[in-house]
């Protein structure tokens, strides 16, 4: 089998003329005729060359590896007992999974309280995520968790106000943090301000904090899906000129009046908004941290990718060192709005192998008594099963999941059932389970009592799309969780786990089906 559909795939809007003899290595057609129009992405590219290296279409899409590792999470599976109750009463009447408390409390001083063990970990400048922000922020606040903004959103703001080079108002990240803010209750979840190199040059992150009351920042070492900065197509000459000036790396050169006539001629459609990679060093991390604090920031987090081990080593001594609340994990393959797609599916450590690397350097620091920032694990987690294996795996040190692909679906999903709702255009798969958002959204009922009329009606759909998704991972986890006899976060740990195969065994070190309880199986055969 394939690892990886090469020269084929709907992110590139490719495919073979000769669908069913393809050559494995190359992805080529067995045959390659002379005369064919190009429909594979070697004949794209013979005539659209750079623009096929990303997904598309773009602003409309988020994309995933489609490569078939080795090893993933379904390779695991969770196990459960017949004996007692951790976190509550071992009574069968109170021990029920309705009752099991996935609240988590964060961060150095356990300060940050959400009400599920999740968080969006950076949904920046691409359109996708700029046309569903009402949706997922203010989902996520409903929900109790966290949203992180991600980086370029200062930068490609064409009405942010910037001077000397530094920014001093914006439309795009006001209008994102304000969402959340005004829709947070009772203190649950967070909104948190992301910065790369650009962003940092800008100041976005101190004034975010000094005129806009963020709490939490995050430093971003690159990209987790890829080991370049982030990229996004503009298809206005004037904001592809404007970006230039504000010193990103716009590809062709805007200013270029050859460039400028060839646009304008309609021989390409898109500029390239690439952003640049850091320079990692500890003096430097160090500073920005204490520029950070020194700016009011209450929480500092970092977030890094599928970079080589030990790179993660590095961030993981870092955040140590210098105190940091949390560090985000982001395995290869997750997802993306727009990495070049090969680099999508060949570079990084797969999210397995980079989790397991996580934990055995987390548990090799914290038993030299070393501090350990709170770990969020990320990498194309969807579903309960899943958070429960990354939960379980990393602990006791992960203390949420990040996901960004799920949660943006569920949010577009709801927006475009409000839509279809608007037009009475509700499709037929839809329709019988009702015709209003109050009957075709499991949670409207419970939501609308619980925020009145007035309020509720303010939800825009593709939050409620969000947080009826976040309900169901919810409820999902509670009964895999209440069967580990497990009913608080806290109690759960890498017992609850097996691996499958024997390579997943290796890797890991979580014992397989086979090598499970063998001590307490002979006391128990021969007590």
């Amino acid at each position: 089998m394939s690892l990886n559909r090469i020269n084929r795939s709907a992110a590139t809007l490719t495919k073979n003329r000769t669908e069913d003899s393809i050559t494995p290595i190359s992805g080529m057609c067995v045959t390659c005729v002379d005369g064919c129009v190009g429909m594979c992405e070697i004949g794209k590219s013979a005539y659209r060359g750079h623009e096929v290296i990303y997904p598309q279409p773009f602003g409309v899409i988020t994309t995933a590896s489609e490569k078939e590792y080795p090893v993933d999470y379904s390779h695991l599976n969770i196990i459960g007992g017949v004996v007692g109750a951790e976190g509550i009463e071992a009574d069968s009447d109170i021990a029920i999974f309705p009752n099991v408390n996935l609240e988590v409390h964060f961060g150095r001083d356990k300060g940050i309280k959400f009400k599920l063990p999740l968080m969006i970990p950076g949904i920046g400048s691409t359109d996708v995520a700029k046309n569903n922000w009402d949706g997922l922020a203010i989902g996520t606040a409903l929900a109790g968790t966290g949203l992180t903004i991600g980086e370029n959103v200062v930068g490609m703001d064409p009405e942010a106000v910037i001077k000397k080079g530094r920014v001093i108002d914006t439309v795009d990240l006001k209008r994102r943090v304000n969402l959340f803010k005004d829709n947070q209750r009772d203190g649950y979840g967070a909104t948190i301000v992301q910065a790369n190199v650009e962003d940092t040059r800008l100041g976005v992150q101190e004034y975010a904090i000094e005129k806009l009351g963020v709490e939490w920042v995050e430093l971003k070492w690159g990209q987790g899906a890829k080991n370049i900065g982030g990229e996004v197509k503009i298809r206005d000459l004037k904001k592809a000129q404007l970006l230039y000036e504000r010193g990103y790396v716009v590809l062709p050169n805007p200013m270029d009046p050859d460039v400028i006539k060839a646009f304008e001629r309609g021989t390409f459609k898109e500029f390239e908004r690439h952003s640049r990679v850091g320079m990692v060093t500890e003096e430097s991390f160090a500073k920005r941290v204490e520029e950070l604090r020194k700016a009011g920031a209450k929480y500092i987090s970092l977030k890094t990718g599928a970079y080589r081990p030990a790179a993660l080593a590095m961030a993981l001594k870092y955040a140590s060192k210098y105190k940091i609340d949390v560090l985000t994990v982001d395995g290869a393959g997750g997802g993306t709005g727009m990495s070049p797609w090969r680099m999508m599916n060949e570079w990084g450590i797969p999210t397995v192998e980079l989790h397991t690397m996580l934990y055995q350097m987390a548990k090799k620091m914290a038993d030299k008594g070393e501090y350990v920032p709170d770990l969020i694990p990320a990498g194309g987690f969807t579903f309960e099963d899943q958070m429960f294996k990354g939960l379980a795996m990393g602990a006791p040190f992960v203390k949420l999941i990040g996901m960004a692909r799920g949660p943006l679906a569920a949010t577009m999903v709801g927006k475009t059932i409000g839509k279809k709702i608007n037009e009475h255009q509700i499709p037929v798969y839809v329709e019988r389970f009702g015709r209003t958002k109050d009957e075709i959204f499991v949670t409207a009922a419970d939501l609308r009592k619980e925020l009145g009329d007035k309020e509720f009606e303010k939800i825009p759909t593709g939050a409620l799309g969000l947080y009826t998704y976040y309900e169901r991972l919810a409820q999902g986890l509670r009964q895999l969780m209440a069967g580990s006899r497990k009913f608080a976060l806290e109690h759960m740990t890498r017992d609850d786990l097996t691996a499958l195969t024997p390579e997943a065994a290796d890797i890991t070190g979580l014992p397989g089906v086979m090598d499970l309880d063998k001590e307490e199986i002979d006391k128990i055969l021969n007590g």
